[in-house]
């Protein structure tokens, strides 16, 4: 390659030269985020995230309104840019300015520059150490109504109240590598670590609680279901709610609280111990006599009551899976409040629990994708906003799934394909008086599902 001034010279093809300037004027590769303003415009997430902060700057000293920074945040993880250092690079793209409304004035042909990193990271670090009377961080996040906007963004997907919803209870590893406030090390991840609780009622996200690692899977996991609960029955009285996890989750206290809840069931992982393997050793021995009888995997299914010596309040019903591999045994179990008129066994186990596996691949999306797991800020605070952040930014891609794909050919993409196909396109912006035109890759090859997306995310929502 050879440099002459304003033009690149790169090997030439055949007979003809190749030569790269950067003269093509004001292109982004972010032109599909026209999308995310778009399901961001439907739902009103970042105006109503907004009105969960404190505001307490002098407007007539401020280039960036408190609306247009959670904005360049939280679009920038939907984009792929998860650190606050591409925020320097990216404020200087006219799309963004587009995306964020920092046009200079109403009949002008240039727009602001978006904020940088600096103004970003005080926007984060105020939770921690912001207020009235700080001379920098100058914002206060009420954190319980952050919380419950999520509850009611999931709310209002519904134009009538649900029969049954399934709420997804997991907690995952969210590695550090700093001395971050709340590191602990984890001896099962075996490595420092916060250990986040995640909620969702299929592929909405309804909790993300950034926890140490040096607690119970479980803890504080009651107090949020509580909260989550009694929100929905004010709305929702009529509707079921049954609660699901795996072993981690399976503590008399959630189970309690469940049983005394009109209307809330449970159905739970546990681990094995001697006890249950002994009940479950006739049909453990009528897996084996299959197994070896004809040579493949065989499973057979049995309930009894149970209660643990001490840990336990009650007798509960108790499904096993007495299953033999090439390996040997393998019991499994679950715990569940259903009746075995409503569910049995082994439906009860491989249509409804093993159907939690699910909620990993939402979790996966949560943490690669959308950059939950970017907490390299040193309180904790701080990063469970970051956390906060990443997950307004995948309710927005998976409003984009489940609004804009809907009656596609592929309205299951993950999020990290409708990055690729949807949100990374080439882009020229030229912007006049009247208008801002965005004109888009003409050889973008998933034109027809991009037109298809932004058709389903216009049309009006129903009731």
């Amino acid at each position: 390659m050879k440099n002459s001034q304003t033009h690149l010279h790169f090997q030439q093809i055949g007979s003809k030269k190749i030569t790269v300037d950067h003269q093509g004027g004001h292109i982004s590769s972010d032109g599909g985020m026209v999308l995310i303003k778009q399901a961001d415009q439907r739902l009103g997430l970042t105006r109503r995230v907004a009105r969960c902060f404190h505001d307490y700057r002098n407007p007539k000293y401020c280039d960036h309104s408190l609306l247009s920074l959670l904005r360049q945040r939280v679009y920038g993880l939907a984009a792929g840019y998860e650190d606050l250092n591409d925020h320097d690079q990216l404020r200087g793209d006219p799309l963004w300015s587009v995306l964020t409304d920092k046009i200079a004035e109403p009949r002008s042909t240039t727009v602001e520059y978006g904020a940088g990193k600096s103004t970003l990271n005080r926007l984060e670090q105020s939770v921690a150490v912001g207020g009235p009377k700080q001379r920098y961080h100058k914002f206060e996040l009420d954190t319980d109504a952050l919380q419950q906007l999520f509850v009611e963004l999931f709310m209002a997907n519904y134009a009538a109240p649900p029969d049954q919803i399934i709420l997804d209870v997991d907690a995952t590893d969210d590695p550090l590598h700093g001395q971050q406030e709340g590191r602990f090390f984890h001896g099962y991840y075996y490595h420092y670590c916060y250990l986040p609780l995640y909620i969702f009622c299929g592929d909405q996200l309804l909790v993300a609680a950034l926890r140490p690692a040096g607690i119970d899977a479980a803890q504080g996991c009651r107090e949020h279901l509580q909260r989550l609960v009694s929100t929905l029955r004010r709305h929702w009285p009529q509707t079921h709610i049954l609660i699901r996890g795996d072993s981690g989750f399976c503590r008399d206290a959630i189970m309690s609280w469940c049983e005394q809840s009109p209307g809330v069931d449970y159905v739970l992982g546990m681990a094995k111990n001697e006890r249950l393997n002994r009940e479950l050793e006739p049909a453990m021995e009528q897996a084996q006599q299959a197994y070896q009888q004809s040579g493949r995997a065989s499973r057979v299914f049995a309930e009894f009551a149970y209660r643990t010596h001490q840990s336990w309040s009650a007798e509960r019903r108790v499904i096993g899976k007495a299953e033999y591999l090439d390996k040997g045994a393998n019991p499994r179990y679950v715990v569940t409040s259903l009746s075995a008129r409503d569910w049995a066994g082994a439906p009860l186990y491989e249509q409804l629990y093993c159907a939690r596996g699910d909620m990993e691949n939402r979790i996966k999306e949560q943490q690669l994708d959308m950059f939950a797991d970017r907490t390299s800020a040193h309180r904790m605070k701080v990063n469970q906003l970051r956390l906060w952040l990443s997950s307004m930014a995948y309710v927005l891609v998976e409003a984009i799934r489940r609004l804009g794909l809907s009656g596609s050919a592929q309205p299951r993409l993950q999020c990290g394909t409708i990055r690729l196909r949807l949100l990374k396109i080439g882009a020229l912006i030229r912007i006049t008086t009247r208008r801002i035109h965005i004109s888009l890759s003409s050889g973008h090859p998933w034109q027809a599902l991009f037109d298809q997306v932004l058709a389903n995310l216009l049309r009006p929502a129903p009731g």
